[in-house]
């Protein structure tokens, strides 16, 4: 369904700039309240929450005006992780959540999420008709006096949602933990979480101020904890994105453990027989859960879709390389507090140390080109003749060893090729082959 404002995470864009402005999140603020309105719900109560960008405030401030102006209840969250709002939504028994992040993306980027009331993304339907009124502009009747909404804070001190944390956590016993916060929406939960669960806690990254978001910080740039556990002789380390709702974790010898290796670890400790993953999730991986009787369906890339297939399968676990991984057993969205205490009580649990589940899963080499192609032209081009054959020539070659994915970038006009197999001069060579079709087919 083709929807002009929302992605497949929100809407999102350069804050100041349409349609991150205030004036655009006031509207969305109506048109949010009204479709609820229209829906049933005669007095919306929205939960709102913000990571640390300085636009955040902006951008909150604006959307709940919105709200209050058609008569909802705003319970502002400040500063939480996205899958804390998710949470608090369901148990504030909230009508709505709404996050204001742009997730992993640079801090002059901001966007508006929303929950549905049992704290899950909405539907692309939903989606679409807040749209339709965001475009139509309708002519509203005044809301006037008493019927005007309000707006309170949320309790901090209540602590519900790190309660929520505490009751899937498993004790570490003094374990040296190292924590890269991204300067992002955990930077003040995750050490509470972590030494309420007995860790001796090295801190980085904690120290936001609107602009330091993700710079070079945080899962999109794990190097410096990586070195930092090496450096310190750390048991283990944990990296957040900005708003949290992923992690990557950092074994003792400093190698990342990606969201692949969550899967397999937390797949085994469960006794899980199908998990659900995406296209770009490594053969090495899903090789090894065949090994062991644990079945990988596969999903296109993007978390939503994991989650359409998991309830679709009557399934509860699955994910991304990049750390977003789903307990749909425990919480209804990502959560990266919740994938790096799940991981850590797995690896409790099989009284083997994190280095040795690294050592026996293995990652098959990956690459990956993007092709420049014309806009007009991403989507179709896979299914091009000599695309199509040059494809069936690489998958002939890599035969069971390895796999070929082309897929179109959802903000840009290029095609991906990734070529995965267990030799790295074979698959680079096929990768180069079938992207120099891609980009003379058209």
């Amino acid at each position: 369904m083709s929807r002009k404002y929302f992605g497949t995470d929100g809407i999102r864009g350069v804050a100041g700039q349409h349609p991150m402005t205030a004036e655009f999140a006031y509207k969305v603020g109506v048109s949010a309240t009204e479709v609820l309105k229209a829906n049933g719900v005669q007095k919306p109560i929205f939960a709102i929450g913000t990571d640390t960008r300085r636009s955040g405030q902006m951008l909150g401030q604006a959307l709940s005006a919105g709200m209050m102006a058609r008569g909802a209840t705003v319970t502002f969250l400040g500063i939480i992780p996205t899958p804390g709002v998710s949470y608090l939504t369901k148990t504030l028994n909230a009508d709505a959540g709404v996050v204001i992040s742009a997730s992993h993306n640079p801090f002059d980027d901001n966007g508006i999420k929303f929950f549905n009331s049992k704290g899950e993304k909405l539907s692309d339907e939903v989606e679409k008709t807040i749209e339709e009124w965001l475009d139509q502009g309708h002519d509203f009747s005044p809301v006037t006096g008493k019927d005007i909404g309000t707006s309170h804070r949320y309790r901090r001190d209540s602590n519900d949602y790190m309660k929520f944390l505490l009751s899937h956590a498993p004790f570490l016993d003094g374990m040296r933990v190292g924590i890269d916060c991204a300067n992002g929406a955990a930077y003040e939960l995750a050490p509470k979480v972590f030494q309420q669960i007995g860790a001796r806690l090295d801190v980085i990254n904690a120290h936001p101020d609107g602009l330091n978001i993700n710079v070079d910080c945080g899962s999109t740039h794990p190097q410096a904890l990586q070195a930092r556990v090496k450096a310190l002789e750390l048991d283990v380390g944990i990296t957040f994105d900005g708003d949290a709702d992923r992690a990557l974790l950092v074994d003792k010898k400093g190698r990342l453990v990606t969201g692949d290796h969550i899967l397999a670890i937390c797949a085994a400790a469960r006794g899980e027989k199908t998990i659900v993953a995406t296209l770009m999730s490594n053969l090495g991986v899903e090789n090894y859960l065949l090994q062991r009787g644990v079945k990988m369906l596969r999903t296109q890339v993007g978390d939503r879709y994991v989650h359409e297939a998991l309830n679709q399968n009557n399934l509860t676990l699955g994910g991304e390389q990049s750390g977003h991984v789903l307990f749909l057993d425990k919480a209804p969205t990502g959560d990266g507090l919740l994938s790096a205490l799940q991981t850590l009580a797995a690896v409790r649990k099989s009284r083997k140390p994190l280095e040795t589940w690294m050592d026996e899963i293995p990652l098959y080499p990956q690459t990956l080109l993007n092709v420049k192609v014309p806009a007009d032209k991403k989507k179709t081009l896979q299914d091009h003749p000599k695309v199509v054959e040059a494809v069936k020539q690489a998958e002939e070659t890599l035969g069971n060893k390895g796999r070929i994915n082309l897929r179109p970038s959802g903000t840009e006009a290029l095609i991906r090729v990734m070529v995965e197999g267990q030799d790295q001069t074979q698959i680079e060579g096929i990768a180069k082959t079938v992207a120099a079709v891609v980009e003379t087919a058209h």
